[in-house]
């Protein structure tokens, strides 16, 4: 099935390009301050991944870490929008119309619609306490939409993985399934974290490896598709 290769050269590059985006910032506004003409903008050295130094909008959102950002979520989100379109017809051509397709393609579009007004409105400032609760809000839902569709996936595959036997390894989507649950379970305990004043590097590790989480999804969705001739 051709929708098969192209679903997997499209999970890959879903990982890679929001990886190298958020990095690449991460390294610029860590190492390189000379690039940065507001100097209250630079940070220090730091692995937020370990100790919560910065959040991803910290480093995304200021200039020129922004022109690398935007576009990089810009294309990751039309990727996403792709990929679930593309995940339909496999459905439909190897078990036909299930009954989780729509919950699947609602959840997966509408996460990528949320990472593009997230990134649109990055780094414009309104001293308004409802502007930045709409930011938080858009990001929020990006993370739980997109949970939630992968989450749905995961069930729908196990529930005709006799149909994909020949065209997925098992093996990877049992993977799959542990990373959605633990991405889950996560979730359920980060919430009265988030939801409390404080904890700032906490939330940001968090929020930090809680990304790298979502979009290892796509890395083991690579190396679970046979390749089709």
């Amino acid at each position: 099935m051709d929708t098969i290769n192209k679903v997997k050269s499209i999970s890959i590059w879903i990982f890679i390009v929001p990886f190298v985006a958020i990095n690449t910032c991460l390294i610029l506004i860590t190492t390189f301050h000379d690039l940065f003409p507001n100097k209250e903008h630079i940070i220090h050295f730091t692995i937020p991944y370990i100790d919560g130094g910065a959040s991803i909008s910290r480093t995304a959102r200021v200039f020129p870490t922004y022109l690398i950002f935007k576009p990089a979520m810009f294309l990751t989100a039309y990727l996403l929008i792709r990929y679930w379109l593309f995940i339909k017809v496999i459905i439909l051509n190897t078990y036909g119309d299930h009954k989780n397709i729509r919950k699947i393609l609602f959840f997966g579009i509408s996460s990528a619609i949320c990472l593009v007004v997230h990134s649109i409105f990055l780094g414009i400032k309104f001293d308004y306490d409802l502007y930045k609760l709409f930011r938080r809000v858009i990001m929020l839902l990006f993370i739980i939409f997109e949970v939630v569709a992968q989450a749905y996936l995961v069930i729908t595959f196990y529930s005709i993985k006799n149909k994909l036997l020949s065209f997925i390894n098992i093996k990877f989507l049992k993977l799959k399934a542990i990373l959605v649950s633990l991405l889950v379970i996560t979730m359920i305990v980060s919430i009265p974290i988030v939801s409390m004043p404080g904890n700032k590097h906490i939330k940001h590790a968090l929020e930090w490896d809680f990304f790298l989480g979502v979009i290892l999804f796509y890395v083991l969705t690579f190396f679970m598709w046979k390749k089709q001739k």
